[in-house]
């Protein structure tokens, strides 16, 4: 089931305006370019702005997502039929020989199940070509990121064309061992709506992740920092061996 903010259509009409920041986008881009990838399967695709950015550099994409709500919205923007967009896990993907497959932002931190974690890394794992590599994000612990998440901290409002000024703000509800959770608040001010959503995020150890990418046949090349959030996230690159 996916979180409301993927899923309700009017808050996912909303997720590209009230997140237009996405340079981290362009670094996966660049570490497309980078490994000469030309068939590239974006897991967690959410609205598409990752798979199109791909699609306009003349890449085969295909963009999976468990969030009809979101996929409308990738669907429904300009050259969305040159990506091909799949509703579902990547535990269940149709045959495909892939050079790279990416999961970008908190794609791979909100798989919390270990079970589910690990039919990811494996249904990913079938659909690479040997030699391929799986790029993916998750936070240090470390870091604490979750302290934060605070209505402070994040309270804003946006104005979107069509509709209106939308108030949100995050604040954290539940912290257990590695699982986070959080609420988004949004209010409409052209209604007074008032709409929220719940996640919850894993975060895991950076050996934890290299275990479990190595019982799923990864080989793990290298572990890199995000240049946008420097000291703060893990880049793993991990390869499915020849």
């Amino acid at each position: 089931m996916a979180d409301e903010l993927f899923e309700h259509p009017r808050l996912a009409a909303l997720y590209d305006a009230l997140d237009p920041d996405r340079g981290d986008l362009a670094v996966y881009a660049a570490i497309a370019g980078e490994l000469g990838a030309r068939r590239v399967l974006d897991v967690g695709c959410g609205t598409g702005t990752f798979a199109l950015l791909l699609a306009d550099r003349g890449v085969e994409v295909t963009g999976v997502d468990p969030a009809g709500g979101s996929l409308e919205v990738a669907r429904a923007k300009p050259g969305a039929e040159r990506v091909r967009w799949i509703r579902g896990a990547a535990t269940a993907l149709p045959p495909m020989q892939v050079d790279l497959a990416t999961m970008t932002a908190n794609v791979a931190q909100a798989i919390l199940r270990p079970a589910d974690w690990a039919a990811t890394l494996r249904g990913v794992h079938d659909a690479l070509r040997p030699g391929g590599h799986l790029v993916f994000e998750t936070r240090d612990p470390a870091q604490r990121a979750w302290q934060e998440w605070n209505r402070a901290a994040s309270y804003q409002v946006t104005r979107v064309p069509g509709v209106g000024a939308v108030e949100s703000w995050v604040s954290v509800t539940d912290v257990a061992g590695p699982l986070v959770t959080f609420r988004w608040t949004y209010v409409f001010a052209s209604d007074g709506k008032v709409l929220t959503s719940d996640s919850t995020l894993r975060f895991r150890e950076r050996d934890e992740v290299e275990a479990a990418l190595a019982a799923q046949g990864f080989a793990v090349r290298e572990v890199r920092g995000a240049p946008d959030r420097p000291g703060r996230e893990f880049v793993f690159f991990a390869l499915r061996p020849e």
